[in-house]
């Protein structure tokens, strides 16, 4: 399959398992969030593969696809993002921050590829969150930088992009 066929089947998957679903502050559809993420991926260079990745992001997490499916509808390289990507945490791992916590820790393992995906994702979440998110704006910036200081690998620019997200965030 070309990398714009392997794409748009991706777009299409990701469509088609977050139907109905509606971004939490904004209520617009969920998949503008999948394809914002994916669209920063590319402009940062990303490959076909993380650009998958970046529609596939939340699927497992989300909308109960299983981490066998995307291997067997995208192949092992999507798979293996999307796998770094999804939390690894559960309910029972503790509170949200222990949670938190081992969702970061798996991430500062995860490829430079993954990482650059997980930075879009960042991005991404920041212009809803932040403006929309009130009390819970200032929980998930802590989260970010958390997260941030972990990952190493990714996209250098997208990082710093993220960066700047919470040192004007905590500036205004």
């Amino acid at each position: 399959m070309t990398a714009p066929a392997l794409i748009e089947k991706a777009r299409a998957f990701a469509t088609a398992a977050h139907a109905g679903q509606q971004r939490k502050y904004t209520g617009e559809p969920y998949i503008n969030h999948p394809e914002e993420v994916a669209r920063i991926v590319a402009e940062a260079g990303g490959d076909s593969a993380m650009i998958c990745a970046a529609l596939l992001h939340d699927v497992v997490e989300d909308c109960g696809v299983l981490p066998e499916t995307i291997l067997a509808e995208f192949g092992a390289e999507v798979a293996e993002l999307v796998y770094w990507l999804t939390d690894v945490s559960t309910p029972a791992d503790g509170n949200r921050a222990a949670r938190k916590a081992l969702d970061h820790a798996h991430m500062a393992n995860a490829s430079a590829a993954a990482q650059t995906v997980k930075l879009a994702d960042l991005i991404s979440n920041s212009r809803t969150i932040i403006p929309h998110g009130r009390g819970f704006a200032r929980v998930y910036l802590a989260e970010m930088a958390a997260q941030l200081a972990v990952m190493h690998e990714g996209d250098p620019e997208l990082h710093r992009r993220a960066v700047a997200i919470i040192q004007g965030a905590s500036e205004s």
